[in-house]
């Protein structure tokens, strides 16, 4: 099994260095030491901090001022990752989320940050649903010189 020194764990899991190490001292990821002392973690603490988490089982009643889990959703795009940046600002607030090495940003309302208690390094999901998708190909650009050598 390979073993990830922090800092290249971080990236994988889309959170910065100090992040990923205050989990360490927390114990909240597991890691081995080199002979120097140094930190590695391991490719199944890896796939174990990004595998979605099964819900706990809910009780057969709750008190009407409880807030519901979400047992299904119709919304089928579903990216999974870690909060970036959390801004609020008046009615709307923006939420900045880190997949992989994507950033998708989304506006969404000020009561909704506050109800989901968002935060910096929370994992969240961004839930897609549109009735539009567009696909684009890029390619490569030419580069100057070969555009200065067929010029001539």
């Amino acid at each position: 099994m390979a073993q990830l020194t922090v800092r290249a764990a971080a990236v994988r899991l889309g959170v910065g260095y100090s992040t990923l190490k205050q989990w360490i001292y927390q114990g909240r990821v597991r890691t081995t030491h080199t002979a120097g002392g140094h930190h590695r973690v391991p490719e199944s603490e890896i796939d174990r901090l990004t595998t979605r988490k099964e819900p706990a089982k809910a009780s057969g009643t709750r008190s009407p001022s409880a807030p519901a889990l979400i047992v299904a959703l119709s919304g089928r795009n579903r990216l999974h990752g870690f909060v970036d940046e959390v801004r609020a600002d008046g009615l709307l607030g923006q939420v900045r989320l880190r997949i992989g090495d994507q950033t998708l940003t989304a506006v969404i309302t000020a009561d909704a940050i506050a109800e989901l208690k968002l935060r910096r390094g929370d994992d969240a999901v961004a839930i897609i649903k549109s009735t539009e998708v567009m696909i684009a190909r890029e390619a490569e650009l030419p580069s100057p010189r070969a555009t200065r050598k067929s010029r001539k």
